[in-house]
């Protein structure tokens, strides 16, 4: 008969899982290395750029007949497979992250000059705060695409020599009808203008007056720069993002805070995960699969979202190289995946909106979330008891940390993920990553013990 002590459940943080000197530092080695990957990839573009690069260096490539393939679209949206001993017909291993995250967009006629400030209009992007993206440094990532078809990549504002860009909060002196106004209604999305320029187009020689002389001005200086003119702007993709790197914060180091974590830190872990798995060397047991997509923010739509057919195309290629002979159902039906999102953590200062008992804490390993959806569970991919008992067997086994949780209080929390795109394939798939604070806000805030375990958890994912 089971003790006491053995029927109830005290799980362990991962602290105290990886309290060696020697955990320690591969901990803190891994989080070096996430920073620099999340302080440069702060787009989706720039994301899967930097995936298939780091899994080509790993041996990935286009030929099927090498078991090890990375494919992308778009240049959104990315898949990597790498081949295993059991047939396709027995199901694959599939991580599925994200590279968007909420930002502010150029619109596709952006460009204006008044009151003696050239501009930018925005439209922004997914699902964040508006009053968080005031008075921050900004800086400028995307392309433009030219009528001849060349593509100018554009980065302004990350480089200690550059300026960076801004949205001007009102002052308070004139925010009085603003402080009494609901917060969704105190700051207009019309208002989220960025700032590109001051200083008016110089004369010279004869030239006329000069209409819009600032707008002008910033005009000259893109055109110096990059090459660009005012109609490129039509054929481009301008995201406003927060300037500058990741950081550590607190004393100790032990958090990372960052722009895009969401969900940039499951794209990288899941990445570390492959390309590890492939340096081991050898053949897996189960064929292995990653892709990252785009559009997650904004209900997984288009060409490049969770919602396309890009997923089911690159497992039809499988089958036509690798097992033609076995029917894309019978795959699906078969494979076990984990949704690769971040989870909201237990925030000290909004207990309230929490049901304690449910929550998840920050440094307490990966957050499995049974169910996402909202208020009722609409929209929910619902994962199936005996798939967690799976995952709790190999994750125990090898003394990974690991928690459940959802999403706040229920009349009051929920949110969606990829999860039941998978799901309606039929395959076993739950949510599983990092908790975070300040999700969704220019600043999102990590625990480097939970990257840590988040890592180890989805590397044993893959052995199993």
């Amino acid at each position: 008969m089971n003790t006491k002590k053995e029927l109830e459940h005290s799980p362990k943080t991962a602290w105290e899982v990886y309290a060696s000197q020697e955990e320690r530092q591969a901990m803190h080695e891994l989080a070096e290395r996430y920073m620099q990957f999340i302080s440069h990839c702060k787009t989706e573009w720039e994301t899967v750029a930097e995936a298939e690069k780091m899994l080509r260096n790993a041996g990935f490539g286009d030929d099927y007949a090498s078991g090890m393939v990375v494919r992308t679209f778009k240049g959104k949206t990315l898949f990597a497979v790498r081949r295993g001993r059991r047939p396709l017909a027995e199901g694959f291993r599939l991580i599925a992250a994200h590279a968007d995250s909420p930002r502010v967009d150029f619109k596709q006629h952006p460009l204006y000059e008044d009151a003696a400030v050239a501009q930018a209009k925005t439209h922004y992007y997914g699902g964040l705060r508006k009053y968080q993206w005031f008075s921050i440094p900004l800086a400028l990532h995307g392309h433009v695409v030219k009528e001849s078809g060349e593509t100018i990549p554009l980065v302004l504002g990350e480089r200690d020599d550059e300026p960076v860009f801004a949205i001007a909060d009102l002052l308070p002196h004139l925010a009085q009808k603003q402080v009494t106004q609901k917060l969704s209604e105190a700051f207009p999305a019309e208002k989220m203008n960025i700032i590109l320029g001051h200083q008016p187009l110089d004369k010279t020689g004869n030239d006329e007056e000069i209409k819009n002389p600032i707008k002008q001005h910033v005009l000259r200086l893109l055109d110096e720069r990059f090459g660009i003119r005012e109609e490129d702007l039509y054929s481009a993709e301008i995201h406003a993002v927060p300037a500058g790197p990741a950081r550590y914060v607190g004393l100790d180091k032990a958090m990372i805070g960052g722009y895009g974590q969401d969900d940039r830190v499951c794209v990288f872990l899941g990445l570390e995960a492959l390309i590890e798995q492939a340096g081991v060397g050898g053949v897996p047991e189960y064929t292995q699969c990653l892709i990252i997509w785009d559009k997650e923010e904004i209900g997984s739509e288009g060409a490049t979202g969770a919602k396309s057919r890009f997923f089911e195309y690159c497992v039809e290629d499988m089958l036509v190289h690798w097992e033609p002979a076995t029917r894309l159902s019978k795959v699906m039906l078969a494979s076990k995946a984990i949704s690769a999102d971040v989870h909201g953590a237990f925030d000290p200062d909004y207990q309230d909106l929490h049901e304690k008992l449910n929550s998840a804490f920050l440094g307490s390993g990966p957050t499995f979330t049974k169910f996402t959806g909202s208020r009722g569970k609409y929209e929910a991919n619902d994962a199936h008891p005996a798939y967690i008992a799976w995952l709790r067997q190999i994750l125990n086994k090898a003394g990974v940390p690991w928690q459940m949780a959802e999403l706040g209080k229920v009349d009051l929390g929920g949110g969606g993920t990829v999860a039941m795109y998978l799901g309606n394939y039929g395959m076993d798939v739950i949510d599983c990553g990092p908790s975070m604070l300040a999700m969704h806000s220019p600043f999102e805030l990590t625990s480097v013990a939970d990257i840590y375990a988040s890592s180890r958890a989805f590397k044993v994912f893959f052995e199993n």
